[in-house]
């Protein structure tokens, strides 16, 4: 895949990727996406995406959680 913003050349790669669903955020490691290696930008497909809204609306294992602090500039 070329990328949509530097026209890079994109690799398959697992990564950690931040989810909001019902205003709640979420960390989710281990995700398929396309990841640009000239500029870092993300693709996720579909499914992909529909399928992390699906676990997370359901019962899921929590393998940690952390604080997040929210500022404004």
């Amino acid at each position: 895949m070329i990328c949509e913003f530097c026209t890079g050349n994109t690799i398959d790669k697992k990564v950690r990727r931040q989810h909001w669903l019902h205003g709640k955020l979420y960390i989710v490691e281990n995700v398929d996406a396309e990841v640009c290696t000239e500029c870092g930008e993300r693709y996720f497909h579909v499914k992909t995406l529909e399928m992390i809204d699906r676990m997370l609306g359901s019962e899921h294992e929590v393998k940690e959680r952390i604080g997040v602090e929210i500022v404004t500039m």
